[in-house]
């Protein structure tokens, strides 16, 4: 699996380049010094979405959620397990599907659903 090389700040947006052998829970935003959670999944709106799709070198796994949804909660703690596992090798995002139109536009039509993105585009997804 192909390491992170940059990321996007979930606090101020600046892209990071992420130095190889460093501790990806310790990793911090050149701009704002702000961690960059690499070790977490973080919450994003469409515009957010997009600009970590965009900026972020690597693996984005994105979980398609809502808060009504047993299954999508009863996921989220495996989901943020896999975020520490998956620490500088992938980014891990949470969008709130009542929240989002960028859903629908990635053809999302069952929730709970997982897309893989490489370079912006989907490599993979699973739903239910």
């Amino acid at each position: 699996m192909m390491n992170l090389s940059q990321a996007v700040c979930p606090n101020c947006g600046g892209v990071n380049r992420i130095a190889s052998g460093h501790s990806p829970g310790a990793a911090k935003c050149g701009r704002c010094r702000q961690g960059l959670a690499l070790d977490a999944p973080i919450e994003v709106d469409d515009a957010t979405l997009a600009v970590h799709l965009e900026r972020t070198s690597g693996l984005v796994l994105l979980d398609v959620w809502a808060p009504w949804c047993g299954p999508c909660r009863a996921m989220a703690p495996q989901f943020s397990d896999a975020a520490r596992l998956l620490a500088g090798r992938a980014r891990l995002l949470k969008l709130n599907a009542d929240a989002s139109q960028a859903a629908r536009r990635l053809g999302v039509s069952g929730i709970p659903a997982l897309l893989l993105f490489r370079s912006g585009r989907i490599i993979d997804r699973k739903a239910g």
